[in-house]
């Protein structure tokens, strides 16, 4: 379970290129499969919010979830799932955004919408 954890939370296992400890959690939850106790996986994630405080706000309660289903996944002993809201998710859309402004200002792709009917400014 402390392996499961501490891998939840590193930057490179996460789907969202972006790096949460650039941001603060707003919540998160975690859910646990296989034979595993859950006063282990509290423990476990009290000691991780602990330790990192300065990454999760501090105005909402309890903005840790933990869940678990007893029966592992095929092949594994068990397994973990983590999905966490953090404002860290702004550099993600910062870079969206300056790539869509330097495509827009080149006119790129506008072809396929303004074919479709669209209007430049939608």
């Amino acid at each position: 379970v402390p392996e499961l954890t501490q891998q939840m939370f590193d930057p490179k296992n996460m789907m969202a290129a972006s790096d949460f400890r650039n941001g603060r959690y707003l919540t998160c939850s975690a859910i646990f499969r296989g034979k595993v106790s859950m006063k282990e996986v509290e423990d476990q994630m009290r000691n991780v919010q602990n330790k990192n405080s300065s990454y999760f706000v501090e105005w909402i309660p309890n903005n840790v979830q933990t869940a678990l289903c007893s029966i592992p996944p095929r092949g594994l002993k068990m397994s973990s799932t983590f999905v966490g809201n953090s404002t860290s998710i702004q550099e993600l859309f910062k870079r969206v955004g300056d790539q869509f402004t330097a495509m827009f200002r080149r006119k790129a792709f506008l072809h396929w919408y303004t074919g479709e009917g669209m209007d430049e400014m939608e």
